[in-house]
């Protein structure tokens, strides 16, 4: 196995992260359901070990593999100033000036 340094980073903004949701950010697949098939099916590893469950917390340092591509959890702010700085966007909390009202009866 080899270390984590050679593996692509993935930041998570908090100091953990459920396994189905970062399997999605990482891009590893392409949909919830298909994160809940792989990690049922026993197709995840977290550190070398198979994890069967989509709320298993993940914390920076962990590497998550499925088959043969691996990603490493981080933090955010291990990753230098430029994305340490970046905003995320949250659409609960976006300013967009967009007007429902304005686009309902179209």
């Amino acid at each position: 196995m080899t270390t984590a340094d050679n593996y692509p980073s993935i930041p998570i903004s908090g100091a953990s992260i459920k396994l189905g949701q970062f399997i999605k950010l990482a891009s590893l697949v392409a949909t919830g359901g298909e994160a809940k098939e792989l990690i049922a099916a026993g197709a995840v590893t977290v550190n070398g070990a198979p994890v069967d469950k989509r709320g298993a917390a993940l914390h920076p340092g962990d590497v998550v593999c499925i088959d043969d591509e691996c990603v490493l959890v981080a933090a955010a702010d291990d990753l230098g100033d430029d994305l340490a700085d970046d905003d995320y966007f949250d659409e609960a909390t976006a300013d967009d000036d967009f007007d429902p009202e304005k686009w309902r009866n179209l």
